[in-house]
C-alpha cells in the first residue's frame, strides 16, 4: 500500500517541486497540495497519513500546532528545518513526529517519511542527544522546556496561539473572524477554543478570557510569587 502524502507550503514552487519528486517514488502518493489556509480542511477531507509541511517559516511551531489539532489522523512531517536544539525541541513539542532537515537529499525525504510511518525517529545523533537531555531534565522534575519555544504560557499552561485566540475573543471576534486573521481554519480555531477551555476548566469562551485575565492579575500582584515566565494575554496580541 503506498503511503498517502499531504505537502503544505506556502511557497508554491516548493509544493510543486516536492510533489515533481514524491511522484517519482513508487511508495508514494501525494493527495494533494495546499498552502497553509487550506491545510486543515485538505487534511480533514483526505485524511494522509503524512502531513509534509514546510517548516522555513519563522511561525511555523504555532502552524504545526493548527495541523496537529485538526488533523489527528495524520502524522506531521516538518522539512527545511535547521538543526539547531531550540528548533527541534520546539517542533517535536509541538506535535510533529519527525522532521527532514535542510541539508537532506530528495532521497532522505522519502526515508523519513517511511521510518515515521513505522513509528521510528529519524534524526541525527545530534538531535538525540538533545531530546535525551530534554527528557532527562523533565523526568527530574525540572520545567526548562519553557525557554525552548514549546509556546506553553508558564502556570496556564497555554501555547501562543492559544493566548492568540483569547486575545481576538476578548475583543469580540467570531471564529470565523479569528481564523480569517490567523490565516488558519475556522475548524482549528474550534478546536483550540476547546483545548482552551478544558486546560482552564470552562465551559464557555468568553469564561476562558475572563479565567487569563484573573490569572495573570493574580500573578502580577501576588508579592510572595516569582516573577511570572509565561505571557500574559495583553502581552500575546500582536505575536
Amino acid at each position: 500500500m503506498k503511503l498517502r502524502v499531504l505537502i503544505v507550503s506556502n511557497v508554491r514552487v516548493v509544493r510543486e517541486g516536492l510533489n515533481s519528486i514524491l511522484e517519482q517514488r513508487d511508495a508514494v502518493d501525494v493527495v494533494s497540495t495546499a498552502d497553509l489556509p487550506h491545510a486543515g480542511d485538505r487534511s480533514a477531507r483526505l485524511r494522509p497519513d503524512v502531513i509534509l509541511f514546510d517548516a522555513t517559516r519563522c511561525d511555523s511551531v504555532e502552524f504545526v500546532k493548527d495541523l496537529v489539532a485538526s488533523a489527528p489522523h495524520s502524522k506531521v512531517v516538518a522539512f527545511g528545518v535547521r538543526e539547531t536544539d531550540e528548533e527541534i525541541l520546539a517542533l517535536a513539542a509541538a506535535g510533529t513526529a519527525g522532521y527532514v532537515s535542510e541539508g537532506a537529499e530528495s532521497g532522505d525525504v522519502v526515508r523519513v517519511l517511511e521510518r515515521v510511518m513505522c513509528n521510528e525517529l529519524p534524526c541525527s545523533p545530534r538531535a538525540a542527544a538533545s531530546l535525551y537531555r530534554r527528557v532527562a531534565v523533565l523526568s527530574q522534575g525540572g520545567n526548562e522546556l519553557a525557554g525552548v519555544g514549546n509556546g506553553h504560557a508558564g502556570p496556564m499552561g497555554l501555547s501562543r496561539r492559544e493566548l492568540q485566540i483569547a486575545h481576538l475573543i476578548d475583543r469580540g471576534l467570531t471564529n470565523k473572524q479569528i481564523a480569517s486573521r490567523l490565516g488558519i481554519e475556522a475548524a482549528t480555531v474550534k478546536n483550540h477554543v476547546h483545548n482552551l477551555c478544558e486546560k482552564l476548566e470552562v465551559h464557555r469562551r468568553g469564561a476562558a478570557v475572563a479565567r487569563i485575565r484573573a490569572i495573570s492579575h493574580a500573578l502580577a500582584t501576588s508579592p510572595d510569587s516569582a516573577p511570572e515566565t509565561g505571557p500574559t494575554l495583553e502581552a500575546r496580541k500582536y505575536q
